[in-house]
């Protein structure tokens, strides 16, 4: 028995990777997603199968449950909560990997070998950052509570308290403690420290912090695996942590950021100027569906950069059915994607894959930003910091250095926007106020199927 568990569990590892490595093409990604999940499942049985399982019947209710609450959940979200949805599921994971590590602790009554009592212990620290830590990302996204930066005074003096406290109870508890009361102040520690760690972090880092608490989910469950000596999820847990942790540093470079700068917080949420000249007179030039339709017409190459305004006002399939126009007239469009466009890694990607957007027109930022000069219009939807040249020019700013789309490069430039609001990280946009960029103020969905109609007019 013990030789087939082992074979189903290869079968089961084997499958998750075929299956991420199907994740990396739109038009794979749904049957790799398939593929992963037939993996888990088989995981799953050849876990029962264990011997030692313990009480069927109590899992039975647990799996109900899961099932009860986690497909409806899944089917109903929204794009536009996708990413909440994301660090939620993921913090259920952290919370699972640390409650495991203390039922274990728990049932062997502390007398653990250190091959174990270590994993346990490193899993029950880093589970449970991940579960509070994705709690507070889920409330910023769902905008439970403000996005903007929350600090206490000493914040990283406190953070540091908070972490010295849950490895010294670790190396108590290694060093021959029994007691369940100071796992408690470890589990207690390490869940403050993941609020504390992720509460001064603002809203325009939540990509980079949602990569980040995967990674961390993932260590933990690999963790937990080596105690329970179970391969799968060893090698689930590594997958998920290497390919997290290799996500959140592309993810901080296309940032211009070290991740140690991101966790440190205060960044996002708190209105600022980015202009470079500082005049408080600059004006917006405002534009109509029709101007923009009869630019739009004239062009030989037109980009569409999406971001989080695409996602809230569900315009991927007008955008599509607007491409497609232009095409038809033989204009180029192509879609600029930005790493760090809507709030978690790959947004703007799924959204646009929905739409059935052929992958061959999405174009990463290194890969578009030298067609700029030569792109006739840039349509800018909903992404305003990506888009921002304070980032380029304004030595003072908070993303200076970060690289952007530039889109201020482009013969002309229209900017669809519901408000002169500033982006998600709180800092004005200068390109606004570009004597080559247009305003078409209004929801971005319909202002595109204004577009459209004007199009189809011509």
């Amino acid at each position: 028995m013990e030789d087939a568990i082992t074979g189903a569990y290869i079968v089961a590892f084997s499958l998750f990777i075929i299956g991420m490595r199907m994740l990396t093409h739109p038009t794979t990604a749904r049957r790799g997603n398939m593929i992963a999940a037939v993996g888990m499942a088989i995981a799953v049985v050849a876990t029962l199968l264990k011997e030692d399982v313990g009480d069927y019947g109590l899992i039975a209710v647990g799996i109900a449950i899961g099932t009860a609450v986690g497909i409806p959940s899944a089917r109903s979200v929204r794009m536009t909560a996708m990413p909440q949805m994301v660090a939620l599921f993921n913090g259920v994971g952290g919370g699972a990997v640390a409650l495991i590590a203390f039922a274990e602790f728990r049932h062997a009554g502390g007398h653990l070998p250190s091959e174990e009592l270590i994993p346990i212990l490193f899993a029950a620290i880093v589970g449970s950052i991940s579960f509070w830590g994705s709690n507070i990302a889920f409330g910023k996204l769902q905008e439970l509570i403000p996005g903007r930066p929350i600090s206490v005074p000493g914040q990283q003096v406190v953070n540091g308290a908070l972490a010295l406290v849950a490895v010294g109870a670790a190396v108590a508890i290694a060093a021959g403690s029994e007691s369940e009361g100071l796992f408690l102040l470890l589990l207690v520690a390490a869940a403050v420290l993941g609020n504390m760690v992720v509460l001064p972090i603002g809203g325009a880092d939540m990509p980079v912090v949602i990569s980040l608490l995967n990674a961390l989910t993932g260590l933990s469950a690999a963790a937990a695996g080596l105690a329970l000596d179970n391969t799968a999820l060893i090698v689930g847990g590594m997958i998920v942590g290497a390919s997290g942790s290799i996500l959140t540093n592309l993810m901080a470079k296309a940032m211009n950021r070290s991740i140690a700068n991101i966790v440190a917080g205060g960044f996002g949420g708190v209105t600022t100027s980015a202009s470079a000249d500082g005049d408080e007179d600059r004006t917006v030039r405002s534009t109509s569906a029709a101007d923009v339709a009869i630019q739009l017409a004239y062009a030989d190459q037109v980009v569409v950069v999406p971001g989080y305004g695409l996602a809230v006002a569900q315009a991927q399939h007008a955008v599509r059915e607007m491409a497609d126009i232009l095409e038809k007239k033989g204009i180029t469009v192509q879609y600029a994607i930005h790493p760090v466009a809507g709030r978690m890694p790959g947004h703007m990607n799924v959204l646009l894959a929905e739409a059935d957007v052929p992958y061959d027109s999405l174009r990463e930022m290194e890969e578009i930003n030298p067609d700029f000069p030569r792109t006739d219009v840039s349509i800018v939807i909903g992404a305003n910091d990506v888009t921002n040249p304070a980032a380029r020019d304004v030595q003072d700013s908070p993303i200076y250095g970060m690289p952007i789309l530039d889109v201020d490069k482009s013969e002309s430039v229209i900017v669809l926007k519901r408000s002169m609001a500033s982006g998600f990280a709180g800092i004005d946009n200068p390109l606004f106020y570009d004597e080559k960029t247009s305003m078409l103020f209004g929801d971005a969905k319909a202002s595109v199927d204004e577009v459209i109609s004007e199009l189809k007019a011509l």
